[in-house]
């Protein structure tokens, strides 16, 4: 709001009854885990206790879980940037066309070169404010509309929604008041305050975390001090009695995969693989940060008028860079990070919001990350003016308040026409080249290399391992109609041959 607009306001009354307004909402947060698994966890979010689920230790989640309500079936795109994107525009990635991660240098191809495919034209730049920047997705971020509602907004940690030298790089371009650390780097280059969180004379990359230099040389931890400044920055809203809103989006669980000294002996002990052991302590330090927001809460007696909204961006890693066999580290769920299947779409997710969600309570109607667009406007009660962009999410809250209401069932989509990383094993493993589409129980994958389909009934079969395409060919057809249709109306983009110059067809075209 420019300083005219301002005293306009001010002039003709307004302004106190926009003070009366934003006084009256609850504050929201939104507390983001990098790369966090459905499994990585001691709360269970399937029927019953998993392996998994032992491996861990997360009280603070547990807690947040008995005073609040559970998502079970809650879902993100494979990767970071866009499920970022879509979680601050209301998109999906299919519109958007931000479908991979975005690189910290302007006008970077994060694809791999694939001998099938040419590279696809995507918004490799991510999201931008204005319309004239390059290879980017334009559209208004809900942090401004809550910004200009009287909110106070703050971002801490992983931003990554463009990249550098465009408006989205910058949190204060995308309606934050307040950014700790938030730039177009997708993970930390470093953990440590030993190493300055990768701000070495010399050796920092894009990668580096900013921001920090009080830390440098303490022994802080990167989550300890990102936490830190969250509570910093939240005292300013407090103080002046004024709605705020804390994207509190850490780094972990992203590689480099770091002990966190505070927690690993632990699993050390328990014998458990040192590059796993090191992953608990950083799931662990991620909860002792949760932890230690609700007891800053508490302190400071607005714990019954604050939202927590509790989520991750994409599935957890399972191919590479961990410890043990693959298609392991989220099981009962197939597969990890990069993939369709649901061990690399399907989130933890939590909310609590005393007064309005019964405590204990599990809600297992589907949601997706753009859901979080229409459903933080409306916990703030704000109606959102002619937007730019269309979006695709549908709030959430009436399940806040009746968990167990059914409603129609609607397509959720996950659209990957990029090669994230070469494998050998992408077929199996559901990574590159594919979408997929969530529909009631079933869910169906299309393997855009192969124009072939997957079909499994996810009430009977979670893990993906039972593909009924064959055995319902009618479902098959449906499903790929319903797929097709939906990609279609949000413009998305296919991979094109090398071969041939024409574009995948779309699902719907290839069943006969």
């Amino acid at each position: 709001m420019s300083a005219f607009q301002y005293t306009l306001l001010l002039l003709l009354g307004v302004l106190p009854a926009l003070k009366d307004f934003a006084q009256n909402r609850p504050n929201i947060i939104v507390f983001m885990v990098d790369d966090m698994g459905w499994m990585d966890t001691s709360v269970p979010f399937y029927d019953s206790t998993m392996p998994l689920n032992k491996s861990y230790h997360t009280p603070h989640m547990e807690s947040l879980a008995r005073e609040g309500m559970k998502f079970t079936d809650a879902y993100a795109q494979p990767v970071c940037t866009p499920s970022r994107v879509s979680f601050l525009t209301g998109m999906n990635a299919a519109r958007t066309h931000v479908t991979n991660w975005t690189s910290p240098n302007k006008n970077t191809d994060t694809d791999a070169a694939d001998n099938q495919f040419l590279p696809l034209h995507w918004n490799m730049n991510g999201l931008s404010n204005d319309a004239a920047t390059e290879r980017t997705v334009y559209a208004t971020p809900f942090p401004q509309l809550l910004k200009e509602a009287g909110y106070y907004t703050i971002q801490v940690g992983k931003a990554h929604w463009g990249s550098m030298g465009t408006p989205g790089a910058n949190p204060y371009n995308l309606g934050f008041m307040v950014n700790v650390a938030g730039h177009a780097g997708g993970h930390p280059q470093s953990y440590l305050s030993e190493e300055r969180y990768g701000n070495i004379p010399g050796k920092s990359q894009p990668q580096a975390v900013p921001d920090l230099e009080e830390y440098y040389y303490t022994g802080t931890f990167l989550s300890e001090a990102l936490t830190r400044e969250a509570v910093k920055a939240l005292e300013n809203p407090i103080a002046r009695g004024i709605p705020f809103y804390l994207n509190m989006a850490h780094y972990a669980l992203h590689t480099p995969i770091t002990a966190d000294e505070r927690f690993v002996q632990k699993y050390y002990d328990a014998g458990m693989d040192s590059i796993e052991a090191r992953y608990a302590s950083l799931i662990e330090g991620m909860d002792k940060s949760l932890g230690d927001l609700m007891d800053f809460l508490k302190k400071k007696g607005i714990e019954n008028n604050t939202v927590i909204l509790f989520i991750s961006d994409n599935g957890g890693l399972d191919h590479h860079q961990r410890g043990g066999p693959v298609n392991t580290h989220n099981y009962p769920l197939r597969s990890g990070k990069g993939s369709v299947y649901e061990g690399g779409i399907r989130e933890p997710m939590i909310v609590k919001w005393p007064g309005v969600v019964k405590s204990n309570s599990i809600c297992s109607k589907p949601v997706i990350i753009e859901d979080f667009f229409p459903s933080i406007l409306e916990i703030a009660g704000i109606r959102p003016p002619q937007l730019i962009q269309e979006t695709d999410g549908e709030s959430f809250v009436p399940f806040l308040k009746k968990p167990r209401q059914t409603g129609r069932d609607r397509p959720l989509v996950f659209h990957y026409p990029n090669k994230w990383i070469p494998l050998q094993r992408e077929e199996q493993l559901g990574i590159n080249y594919f979408s997929a589409l969530r529909f009631g129980k079933w869910k169906l994958l299309y393997n855009m290399r192969n124009r072939r389909f997957e079909l499994y009934d996810l009430s009977d079969d979670i893990g993906e391992q039972d593909n009924l395409a064959a055995q319902y060919p009618e479902k098959v057809k449906e499903m790929a109609l319903i797929l097709g249709n939906t990609l279609q109306e949000r413009g998305a983009q296919m991979p094109v041959s090398r071969v041939s110059g024409k574009a995948v067809p779309f699902p719907d075209a290839v069943v006969p």
